[in-house]
C-alpha cells in the first residue's frame, strides 16, 4: 500500500476526540496570529510575505548560476558540425582557385545589396583580390549553446554570399573559417567593420543576444580552437 493510499484510506475514518481538540488549538492559534498581524499593519499595504523574498532570492541564484556557467563557455566554437550545400560548395570552390579565400563579415541586410554596399565602409581599402564573397550570420536562437550549421551559398545579385543562421555570430564565422581552410588546404582571411556603441555594451549583447562584440570575439574564438598561428585564420578591423 503506498503513502497516497494510506492517506486516502484514514481520511474514510472519523477523527478521534483528541484529533478534534488538536485541530481546534491549531486554528485558534492561527485565528490569532492572523489578527495580531493586522493589528500589527493595518491597512491596504500588509508586509511583504517572507515567501517572495525567499521566491526571489532562490530565482536571481539560479540565473546567477547560469550566467556564471555560461560566460567561461561563450569563447568555445559552439558549432558542433558544418555542412555546405552545393551551391555554397561551387562558390567557395571558385573564389579559392588560386588563391586564399577572403570575405566579408556583412550584416543581413534582409534585401539585395546595392552596389554602394556590397563592400562595406571602411574596407574599400582592404587588399581584397577578386570579387568579394560576403559572409552573413543570421542568430537563430542565442540560447541554444551549440547547433549544427548549414551553409547556403547565393548569388541573386551578383554578390556571392555564404548565409547561415546559428545562436552566436562570432562563434559561428570562426567555425566557417576552420571549415573552409580545412576544405581549401589554405588560410583563410575575413574583414570586418568595428561594431557601434561602447565595449562593455557589445560584449553583453554579444553574452546575451548572440552578436554585439564579433570581430574581437571571433579572434579569441579561433586563438582558443587554433593553437597553431600559421594555420589559424587571419581577422582584419577596420
Amino acid at each position: 500500500m503506498t503513502d497516497v493510499e494510506v492517506a486516502d484510506t484514514d481520511s474514510s475514518r472519523p477523527c478521534p476526540p483528541e484529533a478534534a481538540s488538536a485541530g481546534a488549538r491549531w486554528r485558534a492559534w492561527l485565528l490569532q496570529g492572523l489578527s495580531e498581524r493586522t493589528a500589527r499593519h493595518p491597512g491596504p499595504h500588509p508586509e511583504r510575505p517572507d515567501g517572495i523574498k525567499i521566491a526571489a532570492i532562490f530565482i536571481l541564484a539560479i540565473l546567477t548560476t547560469s550566467f556564471g556557467s555560461r560566460v567561461p563557455r561563450a569563447f568555445e566554437l559552439r558549432v558542433t558540425e558544418v555542412r555546405l550545400d552545393a551551391e555554397a560548395r561551387r562558390i567557395v570552390d571558385r573564389a579559392a582557385a588560386g588563391r586564399p579565400l577572403q570575405l566579408i563579415a556583412h550584416k543581413p541586410p534582409g534585401r539585395h545589396l546595392q552596389p554602394s554596399e556590397r563592400i562595406p565602409h571602411g574596407l574599400t581599402r582592404a587588399p581584397i583580390s577578386g570579387p568579394p564573397l560576403f559572409l552573413e550570420v543570421s542568430v537563430q536562437d542565442s540560447s541554444d549553446f551549440t547547433a549544427d550549421v548549414t551553409v547556403h551559398g547565393t548569388e541573386p545579385d551578383g554578390a556571392a554570399r555564404l548565409t547561415m543562421q546559428s545562436p552566436a555570430v562570432p562563434n559561428t564565422i570562426a567555425a566557417i573559417l576552420l571549415a573552409l581552410r580545412d576544405r581549401t588546404g589554405e588560410v583563410p582571411h575575413v574583414y570586418f567593420n568595428w561594431s557601434e556603441g561602447g565595449p562593455v555594451s557589445r560584449l553583453l549583447r554579444f553574452l546575451v543576444f548572440g552578436g554585439g562584440e564579433v570581430a574581437t570575439v571571433t579572434r579569441e574564438v579561433l586563438r582558443r580552437a587554433e593553437p597553431d598561428p600559421e594555420r589559424r585564420p587571419r581577422v582584419h578591423v577596420s
